[in-house]
């Protein structure tokens, strides 16, 4: 069966949370991490593969900086399937109710191929449009379309797979999700290095290969899942008769899902015109942007996992009948998750130089490394309060609490972030009829300045949410 709570289990003692927060959140931990080395792999893939012209290295980082922010809104488009999901069988399980444990997971997994394919069709219809509006041009444009089409054509399989892992992980089960999507990792640098580079007589692909190469390891990962659940792992077994759509189940899925989907879309529409105003700034700045990204993600990851194991806790000490439980739940994953996160902090500070340069060591891409090692020191300071923002957003959509978040997304992104990057980053902000604003022309270090901003505010109001206690009477 699933690894729920035994706090649930009147006879005998409840285990010190700390351990269950652990428990969940160390294999979510390792998973995000492997994810993380199949990205810094790419990274470094779109550095050394060889080009007729190697000064147009700075465009391919810079396309690849605008892709990952668009196969990042993907994770955000799976929200969409796996919130709903993890607190619905979270309480389900919570409650003792397997049967309707098993029948939300169908359920689940009817949705998610559904919002797949609809996000398949979106996205190669809307690529060149997107990729435009991000103000990404010439070369950059081009390479960013050809590396993201592959990965919308297998984006069914993607959602698919978050869908299952997160039903598991409402089962209380990080450990399946942590060793398919370590599977995937694994297949994924072998895959992109072969695609790219080539093997034996086979031409490589080179920027394409690294793109492929993770959306056909989403494809077996997504197979995998599926394999594992028709055959029964952690109390859940997904079932042929359960694939029915049931409107009741699927309401309640959607009734969480829904508006974390548009809290997590809306954010990740807020970042894509954050990139643009950060694509303005030139291709040395969006490449910059693009690394210092990639390093940020180590903390950002970190504060992701203990968010896994806050929504789970959450979600099934409220199922249990147990509120004063779940607040606590909530408080030790931040304590921990926010410790592991200062941490990062102070690598990002001491460490920024050599970080850049593990990517960036050509002479001819210095002006890179001097405009992004400021801004992963600036970051360092934002820890602890993104730590508060990812982690009770997380706490708060276990509770099924996921409308009110949507408005502090709102106004951390168009109340702080969104004006202030444009007037840390321009010379001037013209507001039309009302005249000029000067500004602080700060380039990308007054973007990042923005980004820390909105950090600290948001942070802040996710902490009064959860500590306010109103989540604890919301029903799933």
């Amino acid at each position: 069966m699933g690894q729920t709570d035994p706090g649930q289990d009147a006879d005998r003692p409840p285990r010190p949370i700390g351990r269950w927060v652990l428990a969940l959140a160390l294999p979510a931990l390792a998973q995000q991490y492997l994810h993380l080395i199949v990205r810094l792999s790419d990274q470094y893939l779109a550095g050394h593969f060889e080009l007729p012209d190697p000064t147009t290295r700075s465009a391919y980082f810079a396309a690849l900086t605008t892709a990952g922010y668009l196969y990042w809104f993907v994770s955000s488009y799976t929200v969409l399937v796996s919130v709903g999901s993890t607190a619905l069988v979270a309480r389900l399980v919570g409650a003792g109710d397997w049967e309707s444990a098993q029948r939300a997971t169908a359920q689940a997994v009817l949705l998610a191929i559904g919002f797949g394919v609809l996000g398949s069709v979106a996205g190669l219809l809307g690529l060149p449009w997107l990729v435009a509006a991000l103000q990404l041009t010439g070369d950059s444009a081009a390479f960013c379309i050809r590396y993201l089409t592959p990965l919308a054509i297998l984006l069914a399989f993607q959602v698919t797979e978050a869908g299952c892992i997160a039903c598991l992980a409402g089962a209380g089960d990080t450990r399946t999700g942590l060793k398919v999507l370590g599977g995937v990792a694994v297949l994924n640098v072998p895959l992109a290095w072969s695609l790219c580079f080539g093997v034996g007589p086979i031409p490589g692909l080179g920027f394409v290969g690294i793109a492929l190469g993770t959306g056909l390891s989403h494809l077996v990962g997504c197979l995998t899942v599926l394999a594992l659940l028709a055959r029964g792992r952690s109390g859940l077994k997904l079932r042929l008769a359960d694939l029915v759509p049931d409107r009741s189940l699927l309401y309640r899925i959607l009734r969480v899902s829904i508006p974390a989907g548009i809290d997590s879309l809306s954010v990740a529409v807020c970042q894509l015109w954050f990139l643009g105003i950060v694509n303005g700034l030139g291709e040395e700045a969006g490449a910059a942007h693009g690394v210092a990204l990639q390093w940020e993600a180590l903390g950002y990851l970190a504060g992701a996992a203990f968010g896994t194991a806050a929504m789970t806790l959450v979600g099934q000490n409220l199922g249990a009948k147990a509120p004063d439980r779940a607040a606590r739940s909530g408080w030790v994953a931040f304590a921990i998750g926010g410790g592991v996160m200062t941490f990062m902090g102070v690598m990002f500070f001491a460490l920024a130089r050599p970080m850049f340069q593990v990517f960036l060591q050509e002479p001819y891409l210095e002006p890179v490394v001097e405009k992004g090692v400021p801004v992963l020191r600036l970051i360092a300071f934002a820890m602890p309060a993104l730590a508060s923002q990812i982690i009770f957003t997380s706490a708060l959509r276990g509770a099924g609490d996921a409308r009110v978040p949507v408005l502090f997304s709102w106004i951390g992104f168009l109340g702080v972030r969104i004006p202030l990057a444009y007037l840390l980053t321009r010379p001037a902000v013209d507001l039309g009829p009302l005249g000029t604003l000067p500004g602080a022309n700060l380039g990308l270090f007054g973007a990042w300045v923005a980004m820390v901003a909105d950090i600290w505010v948001r942070g802040l109001f996710f902490l009064a949410r959860f500590t306010s206690g109103r989540w604890k009477r919301i029903e799933v």
